[in-house]
């Protein structure tokens, strides 16, 4: 097949430019079927787009009895379409119906080259808005005879991860032919004069020692193992490199291209992360060097915790500090933390953004995260990995006045106590046997007192940090033990488990016994009886890193299209209102009751009431709300964060419609009263968008963004969700708080600056 003649004679590629038009050939893919083929089964993932060139398809859903017909895809249609909206799954199945032949390409490769030609957009508008109707099914697309990448690819590549820390250098190899990484090694006792390195590739295992000990020599070690194995000829060969950076600050919520900026960056954190992110930046320099012309990317480990809302993150200081940007609390182990509910939402059948967990990483260091629909909301990490649970070394919590007495009364000089936190506080400092849990439990097994208060210390810092954010979160689906010692060490998850009964969490003493995984497996331990999940999740970092690494190269085309586009969108202030259902309007307002128009509001179909309530909460309450309309299937509450102080309730950060775990409320009307059992939420920062403006800016439903807004006072909103429908007028909504936070004027508008996080990953 000709691939760009039949491109060039197809509606949707006719105005492409020549480069354009080479890159679309570039990322096709020809397939050919047999009449009878499946070529997509139900539930498969939706991130194929195409054109059917000869032939004809059909979409069936159901088998045997329950077969159905949905439609036909005739030559010179497009199938797939919906692939740029969203990444959901199809539950439908296509089935070529005589000898046909497509062209197709992978939704992160083909949508960035639609977005430069209006032509192409309208076009695709067109029948999207036709297949999102609710007339007509959606018609899946044939992906299982296209080409499959993993780790969100578009397409094949080679990525090394690496974790370069102050005695050891991790890594990890992967191709996007699939999510399992085909070798694996680790460099142990740098700088101490007595290296060892280990390797696992096609070609077995194998250990050596490593000379001279040093970082450098064990990043030359790895990818000359990855020669050695015939996985790469040399290291230009690699597509990527990505490297675990322990502290990003507040300028990193997702990983980053490695630049001159970014290296500065690393390098201005360095004294909050003394034994890593100098470490961490060694490691990238030395790849620059060794790899020169490979991206590299970092994958920052406070990342994932910067969606902590404000009552989480600030410290309450003095006022001049306590608004200082960079004294906050940050949260680590987020690369853990996310490898581990990503790997258990699988596990689970879940979406991430549907799971409430309580995320323990134990090892060396040891964190506990609280994950509210895949967000972490909290973390028992601080501003530096010294606070949070007892580890290995370091000590945890401790009163701030004893730091300041032994500094001030014990005449303490400050950077010998900040070594001695690190090194030698913790288990060791308690146990005085070692840092290592399994060697204090032996010796705590033998009687040795310290070693036992160590190990109670420890088990019960954690015990209560768990049920301690199992409150906060209003309970949890389940609880993920991870990290060396949370996937190796079953006295220490039933030690933590031991009493938890009352809150529905049982572990089973022979599961847990039994359980053994390897790198992102999952095995469940909890007792029949429990009414939440406790599973063991295999740690594997260098996974997580891979999968930003792939994405980070995809967000940069993405970027570059949002960047060149310079669209305004419009920002509209989202004042408290309430979205109620006919049942709730009759009660409120009077049997019989119906919705009457007030005003119009932006969105298409969406206007304000003439009918106002009150909402009333523990503390207080807020009079004339306005009522939103039509009605809907549950009733909603939104108002900002200000509000929840005069109501005396504490509303998630939601989109509209995920009311599942939020507060209730009281709402008075004219004719009566109701009372929610949930449905209050502050709402999430999102963008209206229609089919045509989303392929414009190449993103999709429910894909994440950063949105600049020009002025005096510039500034970038971040966590921004995108939401598509056809009937959506392109628009930005924040609430008043934000509004005000940023001295937004009427009129103000925003540009996307760049893609914080796609809708599937």
């Amino acid at each position: 097949m000709d691939l760009a003649r039949a491109l060039q004679s197809h509606p949707l590629f006719v105005n492409f430019s020549p480069e354009t038009l080479a890159a679309a050939v570039c990322a096709a893919t020809p397939v050919s079927y047999s009449a009878g083929d499946v070529c997509l089964r139900s539930d498969e993932s939706g991130d194929v787009f195409g054109v059917l060139i000869s032939g004809r398809l059909e979409a069936v859903r159901g088998r045997g009895a329950d077969r159905r017909h949905l439609g036909y895809i005739e030559a010179g249609e497009c199938f797939g379409e919906m692939s740029l909206l969203t990444g959901n799954p199809t539950n439908a199945e296509v089935v070529a119906v005589e000898e046909s032949e497509a062209i197709v390409f992978l939704q992160e490769a083909i949508s960035p080259l639609i977005a430069t030609s209006p032509e192409a957009i309208r076009f695709l508008g067109r029948m999207l808005t036709g297949r999102l109707a609710p007339k007509r099914p959606e018609l899946p697309m044939p992906a299982s005879h296209g080409r499959q990448y993993r780790l969100g690819a578009a397409g094949p590549m080679q990525v090394l991860a690496v974790s370069c820390n102050w005695q050891e250098v991790r890594y990890a190899y992967f191709d996007t032919s699939g999510e399992r990484a085909r070798a694996h090694g680790r460099a142990t006792g740098l700088d101490t004069g007595k290296a060892i390195h280990r390797h696992a590739g096609p070609k077995g295992e194998r250990q050596n020692d490593l000379a001279p000990a040093t970082h450098d020599a064990a990043l030359e070690a790895a990818l000359g193992a990855l020669g050695a194995d015939g996985l790469i000829g040399s290291p230009s060969d690699l597509s990527a490199i990505g490297h675990c950076v322990r502290h990003g600050g507040i300028g990193f919520n997702g990983p980053a291209i490695v630049d001159e900026a970014v290296k500065q960056a690393i390098r201005r954190l360095s004294d909050l992360m003394p034994r890593d992110n100098p470490y961490n930046l060694s490691g990238i320099e030395t790849c620059q060097r060794l790899a020169p012309g490979v991206p590299q990317v970092a994958v920052f480990d406070t990342a994932f915790h910067l969606t902590m809302p404000p009552a989480a993150h600030h410290y309450a200081l003095p006022q001049d500090l306590a608004h200082d940007a960079d004294l906050r609390r940050f949260g680590f182990h987020g690369i853990s933390h996310e490898g581990a509910v990503r790997a258990a939402a699988a596990h689970l059948g879940r979406k991430r953004n549907t799971l409430q967990l309580v995320s323990c990483h134990l090892g060396v260091g040891a964190s506990v995260a609280a994950i509210d629909h895949g967000r972490s909301v909290d973390n028992s990490m601080g501003m530096t990995p010294l606070a949070g649970l007892v580890m290995a070394t370091r000590p945890g919590d401790v009163d701030p006045g004893l730091l300041l007495y032994l500094i001030r009364d014990r005449k303490m000089d400050p950077d010998e106590l900040y070594r001695r936190l690190f090194d030698e506080a913790g288990l060791l400092g308690v146990s005085g046997v070692s840092g290592d849990v399994l060697e204090v439990m032996e010796a705590a097994e033998k009687g040795h007192v310290r070693a036992l208060l160590a190990l109670q210390m420890f088990c019960q810092r954690a015990r209560k940090y768990v049920s301690g954010y199992i409150g906060l979160l209003g309970g949890v689906d389940a609880i993920l033990f991870t990290g060396g010692v949370g996937q190796n060490s079953p006295g220490v998850r039933a030690r933590i488990c031991q009493g938890l009964g009352w809150m529905g969490i049982v572990l089973d003493d022979g599961r847990n016994r039994a359980a053994e995984v390897g790198r992102n497996e999952v095995v469940d331990v909890e007792a029949p009886q429990s009414r939440v999940r406790i599973l063991v999740v295999g740690g594997d970092e260098e996974h997580t890193i891979a999968r930003h690494t792939v994405r980070a190269l995809a967000h940069a085309r993405v970027t570059e299209v949002m960047r060149g586009t310079e669209r305004p969108i419009p920002i509209g202030i989202s004042v408290h209102h309430v979205h109620l259902t006919q049942e709730h309007v009759e009660a409120l307002f009077g049997q019989g009751h119906t919705l009457t128009w007030h005003s119009d509001l932006s969105q298409s179909g969406e206007f304000a009431c003439k009918g106002q309530v009150t909402i009333v909460g523990p503390k207080g309450r807020i009079d004339r709300v306005r009522v939103i309309g039509p009605v809907r299937s549950e009733s909603q509450v939104e108002i900002a964060r200000t509000e929840e102080f005069k109501l005396g309730i504490d509303a998630p950060i939601r989109l509209s419609g995920d009311l599942a775990g939020t507060p209730g409320i009281t709402l008075e009307g004219p004719a009566g009263q109701v009372h929610l059992s949930q449905g209050v939420i502050c709402a999430m920062r999102h963008i209206h968008m229609a089919p045509e403006d989303a392929m414009g800016f190449a993103v999709r439903d429910r894909d994440v963004v950063r949105v600049r807004v020009p002025g005096e006072r510039e500034l970038i909103f971040g966590d921004v969700v995108v939401r598509v429908a056809p009937n959506f007028r392109l628009e930005m909504h924040v609430d008043t708080d934000e509004a005000n936070a940023a001295e937004l004027a009427p009129g103000a508008v925003g540009y996307l600056d760049s893609i914080q996080r796609r809708a599937a990953g």
